[in-house]
């Protein structure tokens, strides 16, 4: 009996399709915003760990300064981080940007230079070009890494506005 129990539980943690509820791994779908004909979807694409994001006064005319929250418990070192996006509609790219969020020598945030293990939390403002989004859906990926090029946080997002 002790055998079969020790394999049950063996079994029960290498095998894919018991991790996440039986979805094979996939973290679950958040809503970082819907108000006001959009709506902005978004899934974690790290097989290691979800996170959390939110953008406040979700709208069609993205303003220069829009106040979003993200929070995530880190798995590397801070010392450089990345954001890499891109911008996809109807199966073309439509931007990719790059920007580095923490440099060694000009930290932009309170988090920059955080250790594996701590929690990043930001409310705040984002700056950004002030435009309206025009009516579509759009797909977008977000990836943050550091200097090695490790994944701190990586995104599906949807952006569907009407």
């Amino acid at each position: 009996m002790k055998g079969f129990t020790a394999t049950l539980l063996l079994w029960t943690l290498i095998s894919p399709s018991c991790r996440g509820g039986g979805g094979g791994g996939a973290w679950p779908t958040h809503t970082a915003c819907s108000d006001s004909g959009l709506e902005v979807l978004y899934q974690s694409c790290d097989p290691l760990q979800d996170f959390g994001f939110s953008i406040e006064k979700c709208s069609k005319e993205l303003k220069p300064n829009v106040n979003i929250r993200f929070g995530i418990i880190l798995r590397e070192d801070i010392k450089e981080l990345f954001l890499d996006l891109a911008l996809m509609s109807k199966g073309s790219s439509v931007l990719n940007f790059s920007y580095p969020i923490c440099e060694e020598a000009l930290p932009k945030f309170s988090f920059c230079g955080r250790r594996k293990g701590e929690q990043i939390y930001y409310a705040g403002p984002v700056n950004n070009l002030g435009i309206e989004i025009p009516q579509g859906e759009y797909q977008v990926l977000l990836e943050l890494y550091t200097e090695k090029r490790s994944t701190v946080a990586c995104a599906n997002a949807t952006i569907i506005c009407s």
